[in-house]
């Protein structure tokens, strides 16, 4: 891999956005909740980064998905959007479309193709982009994995989430089954703690949303506003009447000539498009002032959607049947992307007026649309519209639960013809002036180029491979419950391992100190390994001579303040250090009471004191703190790229939660029946995860016939 960029080179950039439909052209947007602004978002940063001299390259990557129930344009690997972006799709476990909060579990799978295929390039990219959580949970694993500065856009966040799901009646129970709201926070935290920018649309979300984060750090925000393609959204040309939308509409419409109340968003129940319809409903002054339009995404048959899409769909029918608004509301089933436009250009025509009733609206990129179309808006006091309408003045902000405010202020904007043309004047001017995608990359770049040029590479040391290694499969496995135990399978095990020497690597991921651990290896007459991971990950020897990997220790060394660490956590109640020889510089070792205390609440105490760290708990009394870039998972993937042993073909055994990262991914897991199952139950539903029914060496044999692990192996 060669070095990263230096001053004044042009910059190589990888955005990254796993869920969603994402293609260059025709995005199904409002689908479903997974394609809303953030895939728009993601293809046009790519699109007007791509435009610019000083970026040579940019990459999305996002998730392939093989369905006969989506486009087969979503399974090409790779889509070029001009000579200098491409969108690459990367395997990410199951195949099919699936909801965001499906794919957790199958994240580091992705992390590990993206991974290798970044390898595979002319030379590492200088920033990483990544885009909503899922995105920040791999962002920040390549990132600790190749020294590269992260750069992170949340979209929306976990914990505004969990507060509006609770506050509409979702039970908690259903928060963590159907929305795995706190592995979503999780990685959002993670996220902070790894990203030296953080993009955010409004200076609101700094301060309201993102300031509820244990690790949250304004100084490393920036507060950039989404740009929009002023080529599609621009003021009425005349012609907008023959198009095939207006044709919908006039299908819905007795009058089709008044004015037209325009809504556009999905149909998600925060977007409170029922509250508006029944506000229109309750209203017959706005009944004969103004038709209403609601474009609430693409449907064929409502009963087939998802449960929450569904619901709204459906209640919207409901109020226009309960309010009788046939014929003064249209309710098309489909429309184009390119039909988004006209529509706001059609409304305009009408001197109407675009609304966002949405309960929250972390941005609201459909007001700065209708804003560059000359229409203006009625949008929610919450969030990103506060901004917008500061900036172009081209509107007024309402409380979205009350209805007859709704209905008064569109009528307001409907009536004073005056202020209707100031406001389509000072839309347009205002967004050419502060939404402009221009304007955007020339921020966003004053804020990523110093990242870049101030990065260094990840530089390996030329440490040579031992002349007799010519393995292209491994066998990594921890000492404790896993090779220690059953003397009668460890002897079994070591006569496979000698058998295949020349075939298979024999890796030992451990959480013991080095010499701790070679102690035990010649105790129970385990062979030396061809690498020992120790100390928890935080330390990588090679045989034959236990040549230490010093690179693994000057990246690991990254935002690591052992000190401070020590300082912050010594007079917690339940933690009590361990003895001398179990410390080493990079592994602070408590022994922990988890009836005195959680682990998570050390976790969230470190990172409110700003430690960038790993904490692992493990046997059920062990809690070792390491620096972010440590983990035996990590290491372990270190070393098979250091020895060029794919990962899928490396089988991993492990028995406690400090094994859990080891297990995950693209390689062989294998979990070992023991008594500390429960830490690592999430693993339950991997695919590549086998819960062996024998304990200790016995189930790793039991492994490796699962995974037909030898079948091509020669003696």
């Amino acid at each position: 891999m060669l070095k990263q960029n230096a001053s004044g080179n042009p910059l190589f950039i990888v955005l990254i956005s796993v869920h969603g439909l994402i293609r260059g052209d025709r995005l199904e947007l409002g689908r479903d909740a997974d394609t809303g602004g953030q895939t728009k978002y993601v293809v046009e940063l790519a699109r007007a980064l791509g435009e610019r001299s000083d970026v040579g390259r940019v990459m999305l990557l996002t998730r392939r998905i093989v369905d006969p129930l989506v486009s087969a344009d979503y399974a090409e690997p790779v889509e070029h959007l001009s000579d200098k972006v491409c969108i690459c799709r990367v395997e990410c476990g199951e195949q099919k479309y699936l909801r965001k909060e499906l794919l957790w579990d199958a994240l580091e799978n992705f992390s590990d193709n993206a991974l290798q295929l970044l390898k595979q390039q002319a030379r590492l990219p200088d920033i990483l982009h990544s885009h909503y959580a899922d995105a920040g949970y791999v962002g920040s694993r390549l990132a600790h994995q190749l020294g590269i500065p992260l750069v992170h856009t949340g979209h929306s966040l976990g914990h505004g989430k969990r507060k509006r799901l609770l506050a509409s009646g979702v039970e908690r129970s259903e928060l963590e089954s159907v929305y795995r709201i706190s592995k979503r926070i999780s990685a959002e935290e993670d996220t902070l703690a790894v990203a030296e920018r953080v993009i955010a649309s409004t200076q609101q979300e700094v301060e309201q949303q993102y300031s509820l984060y244990d690790f949250y750090n304004p100084e490393r925000m920036r507060v950039i506003p989404p740009g929009i393609d002023t080529r599609c959204f621009y003021p009425p040309r005349g012609d907008e009447r023959k198009s095939l939308i207006a044709a919908q509409l006039k299908r819905f419409l007795r009058h089709p000539g008044k004015p037209v109340i325009l809504a556009i968003s999905r149909a998600d129940p925060k977007k409170n498009i029922v509250t508006l319809v029944e506000a229109y409903g309750q209203s017959a002054l706005l009944q004969e002032t103004a038709n209403l339009v609601i474009v609430a995404g693409n449907r064929d048959d409502i009963q087939e959607m998802e449960c929450g899409a569904r619901t709204v769909l459906g209640d919207v029918l409901l109020a226009i049947d309960r309010y009788d608004l046939y014929g003064k509301v249209a309710f098309p089933k489909h429309h184009a992307p390119e039909d988004v436009g006209i529509l706001f250009r059609l409304a305009a025509m009408s001197r109407g007026v675009f609304v966002n009733p949405a309960l929250t609206e972390p941005f609201g990129l459909t007001l700065i649309e209708a804003a560059a179309s000359g229409l203006p808006i009625v949008a929610t006091e919450d969030g990103g519209p506060i901004d917008i309408v500061r900036n172009c003045q081209n509107g007024y902000l309402v409380d979205p639960l009350d209805k007859g405010s709704i209905a008064d202020t569109l009528m307001r904007a409907l009536s004073d013809r005056q202020a209707w043309r100031r406001f389509a004047r000072n839309g347009i001017h205002g967004v050419r002036q502060h939404y402009s995608w221009s304007a955007h990359v020339e921020k966003y770049l004053h804020e990523i180029r110093p990242l870049a040029e101030d990065s260094a590479p990840v530089v390996h040391a030329g440490l040579a491979r031992r002349s007799e290694l010519f393995g292209k499969k491994a066998v990594f496995t921890s000492l404790d419950l896993n090779l220690i135990g059953d003397r009668a399978s460890l002897a079994e095990f070591n006569r496979e391992m000698q058998k295949y020497r020349k075939q298979v690597v024999f890796g030992v991921a451990t959480g013991r100190k080095l010499d701790d651990a070679l102690t035990t290896l010649r105790h129970y007459g385990i062979p030396r390994p061809d690498v020992l991971i120790s100390g928890q990950g935080t330390a990588i020897h090679y045989a034959p001579d236990l040549a230490e990997d010093m690179t693994w220790s000057l990246h690991i060394d990254h935002l690591w303040s052992p000190t401070e660490v020590r300082n912050i956590l010594k007079k917690l109640p339940g933690l009590e250090l361990q003895p001398k020889p179990n410390q080493s510089y990079f592994k602070i070792s408590y022994f922990i009471d988890p009836s005195a205390i959680d682990v998570q609440e050390v976790r969230h105490l470190l990172l409110r004191n700003e430690q960038t760290v790993n904490v692992v708990f493990s046997f059920g009394q062990f809690l070792d703190v390491l620096p972010v870039r440590a983990s035996k998972g990590l290491a372990l993937r270190w070393c098979c790229e250091r020895l060029g042993i794919p990962l899928e073909n490396t089988l991993v055994a492990g028995v406690t939660g400090a094994d859990a990262d080891m297990l995950r991914g693209n390689t062989m897991g294998v979990v070992l029946d023991n008594r500390h199952l429960e830490e690592l139950s999430e693993l339950g539903g991997s695919e590549r995860v086998y819960f062996a029914q024998k304990s200790c060496a016995s189930g790793i044999l039991e492994a490796m016939e699962h995974y037909h692990f030898l079948t091509d192996c020669c003696v």
